[in-house]
C-alpha cells in the first residue's frame, strides 16, 4: 500500500500560477497527477516515470511542468497561465511500474476564478 499526501491548490486568478506538491510512501512508481471537474471524467493532466519521462494533456502543455525527487519520493506539478477550465480536483497519482496496482491522493482543489 502507498500513502499519497498532497499539498497545494487553492484559489487564483486567471493567469496565476500554483504549484502542487505530493509526497509518497514508497519509491520506484510512476507519478502523475490527474484531475475530474463537476460532472466530467477523471482526466490525466501530466506524468513522469522514474527516469524522468514525462507525458502531458494536450490541453496543459507548454503551462503545466512535472517534476520529482526520487530522494524525496515527492512529485510536484507547477501549473502557470492557469485558465478557468483548470479548475477541478486535483489528484496525486502513483502506478506499480510492473503491476500497475494503482494509487491515489486525497484530492486538493485548484479553482481560476476572477
Amino acid at each position: 500500500q502507498v500513502q499519497l499526501v498532497e499539498s497545494g491548490g487553492g484559489l487564483v486568478q486567471p493567469g496565476g500560477s500554483l504549484r502542487l506538491s505530493c509526497a509518497a510512501s514508497g519509491s520506484g512508481f510512476i507519478m502523475g497527477w490527474y484531475r475530474q471537474a463537476p460532472g466530467k471524467q477523471r482526466e490525466l493532466v501530466a506524468s513522469i516515470t522514474s527516469t524522468g519521462r514525462t507525458n502531458y494533456a494536450d490541453s496543459v502543455k507548454g503551462r503545466f511542468t512535472i517534476s520529482r525527487d526520487n530522494t524525496k519520493n515527492t512529485v510536484a506539478l507547477q501549473m502557470n497561465s492557469l485558465k478557468p477550465e483548470d479548475t477541478a480536483v486535483y489528484y496525486c497519482n502513483a502506478d506499480h511500474p510492473i503491476s500497475m496496482r494503482r494509487f491515489w491522493g486525497q484530492g486538493t482543489q485548484v479553482t481560476v476564478s476572477s
